[in-house]
């Protein structure tokens, strides 16, 4: 998710490039009801438009989201993503570059609607010595000072996978802590597991969770060999040292990161493709910022008998500590 928000940083071009780009979502956005009445449009993106419906109904009935949190309007993009945006982290701590924007306070990537802008504030970041990555944004959000649209880059084929996208974003609308973007997108993203999980289960059963699951083992492996290459690389951090030890410490657990998903038997991964990306910071404390705290959000909504109800409001009275002291809840055992 990226917020499209105003900077106080960053100057007239980018202003006026998120605002000329956001001028025109307003202008294509249709009501999906209109969209569906619409004879032109293909009948497989007018059954894809239907489950989104019935998503964000669910959403709101049964995991006690946000109504605020959009999808019911559609925009039919003449692009393959709805923008990128652009991280960075320092290349010898955990310690990500940060944006400060109004409402959305400071977070660590800046979008953009062109894929070309968003390369020239990348390099601008490489040539500061800082570790970078672009990334397709998949989700979208104003936090409600927009009715935010679906996007025909998100009208995934599987409903799992559409259930995933649009209870993240809704889950944003529903608890949100400005500039603590580590809480933010990981309780999103225990919302969305929990979820995405929730729905497939209504609409197909036990046999159709069990089959998504499955097929899901294989990415959630690779996403935890990433979290603990994480962590490896965010203790050694921690224990100091001169700037060539902790180098030398970081291309080590990089290059034993590179051997074992080499070492790994996958069946739809390409480990050599992985093995040979030039692997840096940003891409380790990425994964850190949307998977943190998983043992806390459980342990917290266990305790209120999986009532999502009472979870979100549960989450909502954490609005009273610090980002830090938050922090340090996700990194509970």
């Amino acid at each position: 998710m990226f917020f499209l928000f105003f900077s106080g940083q960053g100057c007239i071009p980018y202003l006026y490039h998120l605002g000329k780009e956001q001028a025109k979502i307003l202008l294509q956005r249709k009501a999906i009801s209109e969209v569906l009445a619409d004879p032109e449009i293909p009948e497989t993106t007018k059954t894809k438009l239907k489950e989104v419906e019935k998503i964000r109904e669910f959403g709101i009935q049964e995991l006690a989201l946000s109504p605020e949190g959009g999808f019911k309007s559609f925009v039919q993009l003449d692009r393959p993503a709805i923008g990128w945006h652009v991280s960075a982290c320092h290349p010898l701590r955990f310690e990500s570059y940060t944006w400060w924007f109004p409402i959305a306070g400071r977070v660590p990537y800046k979008g953009y609607f062109s894929l070309q802008k968003a390369k020239e504030e990348e390099q601008s970041l490489k040539d500061q010595g800082f570790d970078t990555r672009i990334r397709v944004t998949a989700g979208y959000s104003t936090l409600g000072w927009f009715e935010d649209p679906l996007f025909s880059s998100q009208l995934y084929e599987d409903p799992g996978d559409l259930a995933s996208i649009v209870i993240h974003e809704m889950a944003h609308a529903t608890v949100y802590f400005p500039g603590d973007s580590l809480f933010n997108e990981s309780y999103a993203s225990f919302v969305e597991d929990e979820g995405s999980d929730e729905y497939v289960l209504k609409i197909g059963g036990p046999k159709l969770l069990t089959d998504r699951k499955r097929s899901e083992e294989e990415n959630k492996l690779y996403k935890n060999i990433i979290l603990e290459t994480a962590n490896l690389l965010k203790t050694a951090y921690s224990e100091g040292g001169t700037e060539d030890l902790l180098l030398k410490k970081k291309t080590e657990i990089i290059g034993d990161f590179r051997k074992k998903l080499l070492q790994t038997k996958w069946t739809k991964i390409n480990s050599k493709k992985l093995s040979e990306r030039d692997w840096n910071n940003e891409d380790f404390i990425g994964m850190l910022r949307y998977n943190s705290g998983a043992q806390y959000f459980r342990k917290r909504f266990l305790e209120v008998g999986k009532d999502f109800s009472k979870f979100h409001e549960e989450m909502r009275k954490l609005q009273e500590k610090t980002a830090e002291e938050r922090k340090l809840l996700l990194e509970e055992k």
